[in-house]
Order: structure tokens, then C-alpha cells, then sequence
């Protein structure tokens, strides 16, 4: 299917996409207690970052980072996006290899977790 936007529509409607403080991190900000959230300038851009227990928090988008659950292959443009989040998956990868190597404790959150509060905040409490 053909994209029915321009290439500079297509631009700026994909520029209004917020990197940081949408919904599901604000809801799970909520929940947590002595977490700076979005920390400045560290590597693979953590969600939250609790310096006295060393420990890095990712939320992760079911689509973005293809969840076992509920992630569903595209059913448009294929050869693009499939190459795209097995990137992401790579880079989580790496990423959590860096901190635990640095001593860090890395925890992922899933954005499906965010709909039972009870149990996420049981998870957290155990952090």
C-alpha cells in the first residue's frame, strides 16, 4: 500500500511522536519510588535509573520490541519493518550486557505489564 502522506507530511507527522513521558511511563512512574526518570546522556536512553541501588529500568512497547505475547508482524512493508525491531531487540540485548557487565542490575518492563498494577507493583517491591 502506498503511503498516501508526502515525504515532508510523513516527516513531520512521524516528529510528533513523543520519545519520553508518554502514557504507559507515566503510569509506571507512578509506581516507583526513588527512580529518576528519563536520565540525560546515559547509554541506550534507560526509562529509569535508581543510582543508590544501581539498577536501570526499561519500559518496553510490545510492537517496538516484539513481545512473545502480543506482538503481531506487520502486515504492510515487511522488508522494512521486520529488520527494524530485530535491531531493537540486538540493541537491547547489548545494552543489557553493557550495564550487567558494569555491575548494574537491568529490569524490562513489558507495556502489557502496566494493566495489572497489583502484580507490577509486587515486581517492583522485589527490585
Amino acid at each position: 500500500m502506498a503511503d498516501s502522506l508526502t515525504k515532508e507530511q510523513r516527516s513531520y507527522c512521524m516528529s510528533q511522536i513523543k520519545r519520553s513521558h508518554t502514557k504507559p511511563e507515566l503510569i509506571l512512574k507512578r509506581c516507583l519510588k526513588g527512580f529518576e526518570h528519563n536520565p540525560k546522556g546515559l547509554f541506550g536512553n534507560p526509562d529509569f535509573i535508581n543510582w543508590k541501588k544501581k539498577t536501570i529500568l526499561f519500559l518496553d512497547g510490545c510492537f517496538w520490541h516484539m513481545c512473545l505475547i502480543h506482538y503481531k508482524v506487520p502486515r504492510t512493508n515487511r522488508k522494512y519493518w521486520i529488520p527494524k525491531l530485530l535491531k531493537n531487540i540486538i540493541r537491547d540485548r547489548e545494552t543489557d550486557i553493557a550495564y550487567k557487565l558494569a555491575g548494574w542490575k537491568v529490569v524490562r518492563i513489558w507495556e502489557h505489564e502496566l494493566k495489572d498494577i497489583k502484580s507490577l507493583r509486587a515486581r517492583l517491591r522485589a527490585i
